[in-house]
């Protein structure tokens, strides 16, 4: 068996540098590798421009909004500005607030704590957890997995149209798929929600890193994203758009800095003044070098020329989508079809193969990472391999031997950092590892698929 080698057009647009780019790692058949990371989207490698934009204010941080010195100063001044800078790499609208918080999953229960009363929320059973959980004290309407983007918009419709047109109502809405990389129909389920009164937050954790994401273009009322996925690390993320629900709501966090006056009453109580800004949901000392990384990432990315990334990381999915469909074995997982338009995620099972055993092999013996379970989105991985809501199975190796049927999935994800030859690599490994077999033993360890590094015969 063998898998063609035609290279990445190199006149599209070059890998951007990353830190890793040189860590190298030990073969468990012998010998070492250059790692490809190739599970971006987990967490993608820091850029070296957000690394050293980092490291060259670390010298002059100080704690924001509290200090008259000028470490204090300098630092507000940064803090304020990549706010602004956010909201211009997202087209934010001119009363739009950023609001920075710890990442995608706490902006999507920042906002699940601020909407109001009786509010009815729709979320299609395919999100990710962090935007699937959140609505705990909402009425959800958990929406059945469309097969094509004009069925998601006629689903939504349906369910929209039923709903009590007179509450408040909020759809939520992946804008890429962190399982099989898809592209939804943001802007026509935008116009959908808003015909029917409701409103829409977009969870764009796997799209602001691959495509451009402009909320007034889009006409989504907020967008929630992680740093860490787009190339900022230190644990930051942001919740941008309309303000009018998150000033009626109460602060997120109670404490210091979403404060702007406290004083005690003549009957022993407290009265408390809440600020009307961001800062209403942004108390305690923030993560001002986390909050930096992201505007430093989102300037690198729009300097970098974002048409151009797109350009290459479509290449590089064309080539992994043609690689893997030239070995029979291996199923792409898909709701929308082979045609569907989408990034640099894509997630699949090996027929005679447990996927967490699949995983193990590609790192311990061609040092590639992937990741392998059920990615934080259970029903939809569930809906994709056909097996029952019960079955077992979840993030993590589960409890199987090798060569098992598989209940998880393995996902490849790659972005503006990778290199052509971890593609290659990684393509070349999956053909050799269904065509030869893996070339050493593993088990389940810590609920973990590892090599038994105990026995040394190769199978």
């Amino acid at each position: 068996m063998s898998v063609s080698t035609a290279a990445i057009d190199p006149s599209v647009c070059a890998p951007l540098p990353v830190l890793g780019q040189d860590v190298t790692v030990s073969l468990v058949t012998g010998g070492e590798v250059t790692y490809a990371a190739l599970d971006y989207a987990a967490s993608a490698p820091a850029l070296q421009r957000v690394w050293d934009d980092v490291a060259a204010y670390a010298p002059y941080y100080g704690s924001v909004h509290r200090g008259a010195g000028y470490l204090s100063q300098l630092s507000t001044d940064l803090f304020e500005n990549s706010r602004r800078t956010v909201a211009e790499f997202l087209g934010c609208r001119a009363d739009d607030q950023v609001v920075f918080t710890r990442s995608t999953t706490d902006s999507l229960n920042l906002l699940a704590a601020a909407i109001p009363a009786g509010c009815q929320v729709f979320v299609f059973e395919t999100e990710h957890h962090a935007s699937l959980l959140p609505w705990r004290d909402a009425q959800v309407t958990y929406l059945n997995a469309p097969r094509t983007p004009a069925q998601a918009v006629e689903t939504l419709e349906r369910a929209l149209a039923d709903r009590d047109p007179y509450g408040p109502a909020l759809v939520c809405v992946t804008g890429a798929s962190n399982v099989t990389g898809e592209l939804w129909p943001v802007k026509e389920l935008a116009a959908a929600a808003h015909a029917h009164g409701a409103r829409i937050v977009l969870d764009a954790a796997q799209l602001a890193p691959h495509h451009p994401v402009d909320i007034a273009e889009l006409d989504v009322d907020w967008v929630a994203f992680s740093g860490h996925k787009l190339y900022a690390p230190f644990g930051s993320g942001v919740l941008a758009g309309r303000s009018d629900w998150l000033l009626a709501a109460e602060p997120y966090l109670a404490g210091g800095g979403a404060s702007r006056k406290v004083a005690r009453r003549a009957d022993g109580g407290v009265d408390v003044d809440w600020h009307t800004t961001a800062a209403r949901h942004e108390a305690g000392s923030p993560n001002v070098i986390g909050v930096y990384s992201i505007a430093s990432a989102c300037k690198a990315l729009t300097e970098a020329g974002f048409d151009n990334l797109v350009a290459r990381e479509q290449e590089l999915v064309s080539r992994v989508r043609e690689g893997l469909a030239e070995v029979p074995e291996v199923q792409v997982l898909s709701l929308f079809g082979d045609d569907a338009p989408r990034v640099g995620v894509i997630s699949f099972v090996v027929r005679g193969w447990n996927s967490s055993h699949f995983a193990a092999a590609l790192s311990a013996e061609y040092g590639i990472g992937v990741r392998d379970g059920l990615f934080c989105a259970h029903p939809l991985v569930r809906t994709l391999l056909g097996s029952d809501p019960q079955d077992p199975g979840e993030c993590g190796a589960p409890e199987a031997e090798p060569g098992e049927r598989s209940l998880n999935a393995i996902r490849v994800s790659f972005g503006a950092g990778t290199p052509d030859e971890h593609i290659e690599r990684f393509l070349r490994a999956v053909s050799e590892l269904v065509s030869d077999g893996a070339q050493w033993k593993y088990r389940t360890e810590d609920g973990r698929c590892v090599p038994d590094r105990g026995t040394a015969a190769q199978v």
